[in-house]
């Protein structure tokens, strides 16, 4: 069986997916499951809510076991290059668990719908849609005055919230839809203020290699084959929504929110996009928030989701709780 579907592969992403000629889609990483509950390593409880019915699209919500006053809010968005992963990762969930208890914090993480089977933007406004979403609670929608029924309502977001302290996060192409959504939120979402935005090894790329990447010819390749694979935009590697700084995206100027941390791995591929997406933002935009960078040194991609339990991981973790407790970027 094994020989005779292999022989009807029709496109490979590696490390990824098949694709075969009859449609299937096998996914080869990023399946395994976890379920929601109570974490007894962190003391986290979280359970998982569908919040829009109409695509399906459901979170992963998250509090602290004991709450004693309103608590900063993280909306998150994982990583998986668009086509794998999910809410219930067992990576993700014990990565976000510990970033809870961390931080002492709500956290939303959105579950958007993935490609090939819904090709972007869909993910991207799958999370533009979750982010309405949790902009309902802010304006008491669904609490019976409101066009929203009470059941599309999550009371640990109405009860805990602070929301004055509201921010987006991502890792890989999470920090893509964090950075869609600063651009976005001002038009469309007016009633929720994000105060801050954290990107964690973002996945930015573009058809001219820089940096490594010039040298690096195996993984720009792999990269550029990943978002031609998920993207069906005739601009290729420099669509906007891939490539931030390319001519005519929207400006970083009106990224919506005060201060931002972008923290990249010195042996990633990805990390001279991310430097570079931060230099021009404080030096080459006149938006008006500040920013912070980050490189870990002797790390590659996502590390602190491979191995969220690691010492450097858990660093991580702590000058990511930093930034969203703090007044400060650093």
């Amino acid at each position: 069986m094994g020989s005779i579907k292999s022989a009807e592969v029709s496109r490979e992403v590696f490390p990824y997916l098949r694709v075969y000629e009859d449609g299937t889609v096998e996914r080869l990483a990023g399946t395994e499951v976890a379920a929601a509950g109570l974490d007894p390593a962190t003391n986290v409880l979280s359970k998982d809510v569908l919040i829009i019915p109409e695509t399906g699209v459901s979170a992963r919500v998250y509090r602290p076991g004991n709450i004693t006053n309103k608590l900063p809010l993280v909306v998150y968005f994982h990583g998986g290059a668009f086509v794998i992963a999910s809410t219930a990762d067992p990576k993700y969930h014990t990565s976000l668990n510990n970033l809870v208890a961390e931080a002492d914090i709500i956290l939303v993480s959105v579950n958007y719908r993935l490609a090939p089977e819904h090709p972007l933007p869909a993910a991207f406004e799958d999370s533009l849609g979750a982010l309405k979403w949790v902009a309902s609670h802010a304006k008491g929608e669904g609490d019976g005055n409101g066009p929203l029924p009470v059941l599309n309502q999550e009371a640990w977001l109405r009860e805990f919230v602070d929301f004055d302290k509201v921010f987006l996060a991502g890792d890989s192409a999470g920090s893509s839809i964090a950075h869609y959504l600063g651009l976005r939120i001002k038009d469309e979402v007016r009633d929720l203020k994000i105060l801050g935005i954290v990107m964690i090894m973002p996945y930015f790329w573009g058809k001219k290699p820089i940096g490594v990447e010039v040298t690096d010819q195996f993984r720009k390749q792999m990269v550029d084959n990943w978002w031609l694979f998920v993207c069906p935009s005739d601009k290729g590697c420099d669509d906007p929504l891939i490539n931030p700084l390319v001519e005519g995206a929207p400006s970083a100027a009106s990224l919506a929110c005060e201060k931002l941390l972008v923290i990249v791995a010195e042996k990633d591929v990805l990390k001279d996009r991310g430097r570079l997406y931060y230099e021009n933002l404080v030096k080459g935009s006149n938006w008006a928030g500040k920013a912070d960078f980050v490189q870990v040194q002797g790390e590659d991609h996502v590390f602190h989701i491979l191995d969220p339990n690691s010492h450097n991981a858990k660093t991580l973790i702590k000058r990511w709780a930093s930034f969203i407790n703090s007044d400060s970027v650093n």
